[in-house]
């Protein structure tokens, strides 16, 4: 694997398949926090959860990639996400970046969703809450899906794994 830009153009070739077994995951995550002051309890909750869930069960699968276990740095620089991929044991396996443009509508709406589920479930009729709950689903999928979208071929992942590490970047934006 090498450093690479998901902005680079790729072949219109069908995307690979993503391998089975054990060594395609997600091992260990860290976060770049540096510009995160203090995050909700409900922020910090879905952090927490996120990244539990990501790392029981995912399938992550750098192209190019012999296989991992991987350690991933995730962090915004210069207004790019960059997965910093390590080897389980800290050596450096590559870079993927990525612009945070396509995301930042998506980002913008799931943030003001969230902010009116978090005040609806404190007084709302269930009816509502529930389809509140079903935009913020709804934007959660669209940002899962231009993730995998603008990984595809760079690092192949499943549904469930780009949900998780959506959760994440959007984590990554709040500052505080």
């Amino acid at each position: 694997m090498t450093d690479r830009s998901a902005d680079d153009e790729t072949s219109a070739a069908a995307p690979p398949e993503i391998p089975e077994g054990a060594n395609f995951r997600i091992a260990d995550l860290v976060l770049d926090e540096k510009s995160v002051v203090r995050r909700s309890p409900d922020v910090e909750h879905e952090r927490k959860v996120a990244i539990f869930d990501l790392l029981e069960e995912n399938v992550f699968a750098p192209v190019g990639s012999d296989g991992g276990p991987y350690l991933l740095h995730l962090a915004i620089e210069e207004n790019r996400l960059v997965f910093d991929i390590r080897l389980e044991g800290g050596d450096p396996h590559g870079k993927v970046l990525l612009s945070l443009t396509p995301f930042r509508r998506i980002i913008k709406d799931y943030f003001m969703i969230c902010e009116s589920y978090y005040d609806a479930i404190k007084t709302a009729a269930p009816a509502q809450i529930e389809a509140i709950d079903m935009g913020r689903r709804g934007l959660h999928n669209e940002g899962s899906e231009t993730l995998k979208e603008r990984l595809s071929g760079k690092i192949e992942m499943d549904f469930d794994t780009a949900r998780r590490l959506f959760t994440l970047i959007c984590v990554l934006h709040i500052k505080g």
